[in-house]
């Protein structure tokens, strides 16, 4: 921390013992003690959703506004989303028109109002940069801002600095200043004093510190008008960034990450994570966390943690209903007792891409309803699972490829397992 009264103001103290605060500007803690501000966090509308990686800087707004110690505000970029970011990205991206930027600024709406309260004292907003960058000539705009960026300053920035050797548009290399434009409006027009953002955004943090410096000057005494901060990159343990899989990004929209995906992908994280996640992810106190923490050491088989944390934050973004369905869906398809539950059969149908069968082939064999589930490639794989005694119907060892396929389950489901982790779960097929 950059000034000692920093660690004594409850905002800063809780993003500190939380590993969400990495730097903050000169001043900001004495600027808290005085009272409330207004904060903001910039969130890119590119996708009609945001992300797990979104969890960091929204946790900021949201122990911002739990602490008192101001008024959230989320902007979306929807000017800025028009330019692109070069911060963390290896090429330039697609630019998007106004009718799909509408659409995303929408969804992200709704999606902040999961976390944020936006009524009551410290109610939060949602503002869009396009409402003011928009308004901007050419001409106005190089004479009021552009003339406070020199090419070396702008060139000193890690996020330019990485792109060069492959190529930066003059498009992104503005990007800074625009987002800098914000930071001034937003100071001017609405009494916004602090941005924050993950570590990649220090730079376009900063410059937005030094464009209101110049145009408005000190504030009272030698106090900083503005102030930034910053909070670390959550990475895995293994290096690669939170929120990507093989299969791809973790959205908060459930069109896009179905529940049951959402809630297996906090379940999956590492044991050298997980409580790290705990801390940055959730709102559970440090005494919650240090139990928790001390059953995974006791139990990590059991994996309390990552039990957890998909819990809380399935909870947090589809509802607390949707996340004890999930546990249910969880504990059911990975447990030893028999899945009876057509609701879970129901999820698992759809999420573990299941397969129908018509009436004959109920009344076949097991053989060949186990090659025609998917569940095997062949016949003779299929057999040989079934001589290893390692195939099951309805949680009924198969023991002969002749055998006869027992009863539906709610007179529709089939539930076929080969050894302790392939599952299918096939439906009969209506008309």
């Amino acid at each position: 921390m950059s000034d000692l009264t920093a660690a004594a103001h409850p905002f800063l103290a809780e993003l500190d013992w939380r590993g969400l605060l990495q730097d903050h500007s000169d001043g900001l803690g004495a600027r808290l003690s005085r009272g409330p501000l207004k904060a903001y966090v910039g969130f890119d509308p590119t996708a009609p959703s945001l992300h797990v990686g979104n969890l960091v800087p929204i946790s900021d707004l949201v122990h911002l506004q739990r602490t008192g110690a101001g008024a959230p505000v989320g902007l979306v970029g929807g000017g800025t989303g028009m330019i692109g970011d070069p911060s963390g990205k290896s090429a330039e991206r697609n630019l998007l028109d106004e009718q799909t930027l509408d659409v995303n600024r929408a969804a992200i709406r709704l999606q902040l109002e999961r976390f944020l309260d936006f009524s009551g004292s410290f109610a939060a907003q949602v503002m869009d940069n396009r409402e003011w960058l928009a308004r901007y000539g050419l001409l106005e705009w190089l004479r009021e801002i552009g003339k406070h960026f020199s090419v070396g300053y702008m060139l000193s920035k890690d996020s330019v600095q990485t792109r060069l050797a492959g190529g930066i548009s003059f498009t992104e290399f503005s990007y800074m200043t625009l987002q800098a434009t914000d930071f001034l409006h937003l100071y001017r027009d609405h009494g916004v004093e602090l941005q924050m953002g993950g570590a990649d955004q220090w730079g376009n943090i900063t410059a937005g510190l030094e464009l209101i410096r110049r145009v408005v000057g000190r504030g009272e005494g030698d106090e900083p008008p503005a102030f930034a901060l910053s909070s670390p990159l959550l990475l895995t343990s293994g290096g690669t960034k939170f929120g990507k899989t093989e299969q791809g990004t973790v959205w908060l929209a459930p069109e896009m990450t179905s529940p049951y995906v959402f809630y297996q992908y906090w379940i999956g994280q590492d044991d050298r994570d997980v409580v790290t996640m705990l801390r940055r992810l959730t709102l559970l106190a440090a005494d919650d966390i240090r139990s928790i923490e001390e059953e995974q050491q006791r139990r990590p088989e059991a994996r309390p943690a990552q039990r957890r944390l998909a819990l809380e934050m399935t909870a947090r973004v589809h509802g607390l209903d949707e996340a004890e369905r999930q546990v249910r869906v969880a504990e059911a398809a990975f447990s030893a007792e028999p899945l009876r539950d057509p609701d879970v059969l129901d999820v698992l149908f759809g999420e573990l891409d299941g397969f129908e069968f018509a009436d004959e082939e109920q009344r076949g064999d097991a053989l060949g309803l186990a090659v025609a589930s998917g569940l095997f490639s062949s016949r003779s794989e299929a057999r040989r699972q079934i001589a290893q005694g390692g195939f099951s119907i309805n949680d009924q060892r198969v023991t002969e490829p002749d055998a006869r396929i027992p009863d539906l389950i709610e007179g529709r489901y089939l539930v076929l397992r080969a050894g302790k982790k392939r599952l299918r779960v096939g439906r009969r097929r209506l008309g």
